[in-house]
């Protein structure tokens, strides 16, 4: 309706009654994501004697690490790759926004090796497949689930699970938040333009709720116990009394 009312606009009353009609209500589960000990699981898969294992971690350290999406990581360009002293890369995000990000030790380490093995190739994009061309979004899933499964035999909890790119997102969200406490920084992190978009991680963090409970002072309640009156200690014993004779 959004796009008919700019094209058929003798029919803005019926849009409106249209616009006016509430969103169905659904169920909102939490967000899957991944645990540290997961995560690290996962990177260690690849096989760093090769060019594609290289690749592999260094494509799925920056998706973590930057809790990119697949469409951040895969348009990523050699240019927008600063490897010096504080190392960073600009994203381009949803709207065209972009955001500068710095990198850490160890994600800016697996950068620099698959710079010094990706070679001479026309494409500008940092990431790309066999063939030298540009990674696309199902070859990231790809290399993404090949090494899940590897990664499985070493971690259990792991195994017959389906990792999407964006629970490395998600899981990068929720390390962040629980190391920074501030919802605000995830939000610049993501890249979110609305911070409510972004305390979807505030209901899957249960760190967040224990320190809530943990800060109230609960009400001092009178205690007793409970005396059980002559009437109900007799039916009692006549129950217990008749079912020893039967």
């Amino acid at each position: 309706m959004r796009y008919v009312e700019h094209r058929v606009p003798s029919a803005l009353e019926q849009i409106g009654r249209v616009h006016a009609i509430p969103v169905k209500r659904h169920d909102q589960k939490l967000i899957r994501h991944l645990t540290m000990e997961e995560v690290r699981a996962i990177l260690n898969a690849p096989d760093l004697a090769t060019r594609s294992g290289v690749r592999d971690r260094a494509t799925m350290h920056l998706c973590f690490a930057g809790a990119l999406r697949v469409s951040e990581l895969v348009g990523v360009l050699t240019e927008n790759l600063s490897l010096q002293h504080g190392a960073s890369v600009t994203i381009r995000g949803k709207g065209r926004k972009e955001r500068c990000l710095p990198r850490w030790k160890d994600t800016a380490r697996d950068l620099r090796a698959w710079l010094s093995v990706r070679g001479a190739v026309r494409v500008p994009e940092l990431f790309v497949n066999a063939q030298d061309e540009p990674m696309t979004r199902a070859g990231f899933e790809y290399v993404l689930d090949k090494h899940v499964r590897a990664a499985a035999e070493a971690c259990p909890s792991l195994r017959s699970r389906s990792i999407s790119p964006h629970q490395l997102r998600h899981s990068c969200a929720v390390i962040m938040l629980q190391a920074t406490h501030d919802i605000r920084k995830v939000a610049l992190w993501l890249g979110h333009a609305d911070i409510r978009t972004t305390e979807v991680y505030l209901r899957m963090d249960p760190s967040e709720k224990l320190e809530a409970v943990e800060a109230v002072v609960p009400p001092e309640l009178r205690r007793g116990r409970f005396r059980a009156p002559d009437a109900l200690i007799a039916s009692l014993l006549e129950n217990a009394s008749t079912s020893d004779t039967t």
